[in-house]
């Protein structure tokens, strides 16, 4: 789910706390030194995301922010903000020559440069976080009637 977070609106809040669970505490922050990744370079989309990013010629930057039960991925396109939603379960992450994230049938790839280099502690944390997830609610899967 993409939502247009360019203004703080209780509702989309609310949303987004009930999908993939509410910020860190400044405590739990701390202790996981942090929880965003830096801004990266958007070098490729799926065609549907593609309608949140920048013309031709302008890039478009996004970063990564952990929850307990997903990450948040947002989209700068000019002053808009868009927020990408991706709960542990339905996120993929595949790494060749740049990391790219797929979800819902959608998918980002990153730019492969000085700043990416700079966010490979970051994905490990969050592959370290997606682990832990699949292994508290993994067996929990529906088994269909």
């Amino acid at each position: 789910m993409v939502l247009d977070t360019s203004n703080k609106n209780k509702n989309i809040v609310l949303l987004i706390n009930d999908l993939v669970g509410k910020p860190y505490s400044f405590i739990q922050l701390l202790k996981m030194k942090g929880s965003f990744s830096k801004k990266m370079i958007i070098a490729d989309a799926s065609v549907y995301m593609g309608l949140y990013l920048n013309k031709a010629n302008t890039v478009t930057l996004a970063d990564i922010e952990l929850r307990p039960l997903g990450v948040l991925i947002r989209i700068f396109k000019g002053i808009k903000t868009f927020t990408w939603v991706v709960p542990f379960y339905q996120l993929v992450l595949y790494k060749k020559d740049c990391n790219s994230i797929h979800a819902h049938g959608r998918f980002l790839r990153f730019k492969k440069d000085h700043i990416f280099e700079k966010n490979k502690a970051y994905f490990h944390k969050l592959l370290n976080q997606k682990a832990t997830y699949e292994s508290k609610y993994g067996s929990l899967k529906y088994s269909g009637s």
